[in-house]
């Protein structure tokens, strides 16, 4: 086909006639300014931003940058102490932790062998569990079996057996506190096993290492806490009252409601006393009252 042929055809059809060099030019100008347009948007967005005045540029979407939380070190108008970060509350316990209130020692462990009970049973999967974790942790001292015989139990003070009668009264809960804080040369395994994982390896001690049936919940199995001294509930006696009889008290220290005793009368001198054996002086009397007119300014003769 011609382009005159080109030109008769599109005219008979009744629509609109343009030739193929007119309909690729005006698609190139579309594309231009396109490209013209988003070239100067963008030059116009970097000049807006970097104006060389105080004042930043518009920001898109502002409360993403600038959002109205504290931050965690920043002063605080709405706190009483003015600080954004607070302290917990004393007695705050963080989320999925347990605290355990047992302290190391002897006492401490028979105590919780008392008060602690073992939440699981000895069912297939409990004991598949902990014997798996027991081979993980426990086997290389304490041996497969529970002997003591573990691999490396040559090489540092051998565990007792679990058969041994000592080992073998321990308590569920005595274990537990052992696992948690330690004894002797064990270390505590409380950073290695949680707390659902340390029940589970003393489930497989119990039943299949040394045969013992499961503890009744509450019961200590014949444990028993520590005696410890109490504090008298009655208070001491009395101490005895004085057996001295009533003449032989001092006469200086009067008893309670008595009257104090009189003094001992001055002892004259005599003419056998001298230089060399003076007479006892007696205590200075109280002044005598001044004589009155009927009593008679004569003097003792």
């Amino acid at each position: 086909m011609t382009e005159l042929d080109f030109h008769t055809s599109t005219e008979d059809a009744g629509g609109p006639v343009f030739a193929p060099d007119e309909v690729r030019s005006s698609v190139l100008s579309a594309k231009t300014l396109a490209i013209v347009l988003t070239i100067g948007l963008g030059a116009a967005a970097v000049l807006t931003g970097c104006e060389p005045n105080e004042q930043p540029g518009p920001e898109y979407m502002p409360d993403m940058a600038r959002g109205p939380a504290y931050k965690a070190f920043a002063p605080n108008e709405a706190t009483r102490n003015g600080i954004t970060l607070q302290k917990p509350v004393q007695g705050t316990i963080k989320r999925g932790f347990r605290p355990f209130h047992y302290a190391k020692g002897e006492a401490e462990a028979v105590r919780a062998g008392v008060e602690l009970t073992n939440p699981f049973h000895a069912t297939d999967t409990t004991l598949k569990k902990g014997q798996f974790l027991f081979e993980t942790y426990c086997a290389v001292c304490h041996g497969k079996e529970g002997k003591g015989d573990g691999p490396i139990s040559s090489k540092i003070p051998p565990p007792p057996s679990y058969k041994s009668d000592r080992v073998m009264a321990y308590p569920p809960g005595r274990f537990f506190h052992i696992i948690t804080m330690g004894s002797g040369k064990m270390p505590s395994y409380a950073v290695q096993l949680q707390p659902e994982e340390r029940w589970l390896i003393i489930t497989y001690i119990r039943s299949q290492l040394q045969g013992l049936p499961e503890a009744a919940p509450g019961v200590g199995e014949g444990a028993s806490l520590p005696a410890t001294a109490e504090a008298p509930t009655t208070p001491p006696s009395a101490p005895p009252p004085s057996e001295t009889p009533a003449g032989e008290q001092n006469a200086a220290t009067p008893g309670p409601g008595s009257a104090a005793a009189p003094l001992p009368p001055p002892v004259p001198s005599n003419g056998s006393n001298n230089a060399n054996n003076p007479a006892p002086t007696p205590p200075a009397a109280a002044p005598a009252a001044a004589p009155t007119p009927a009593q008679g300014s004569g003097g003792h003769s």
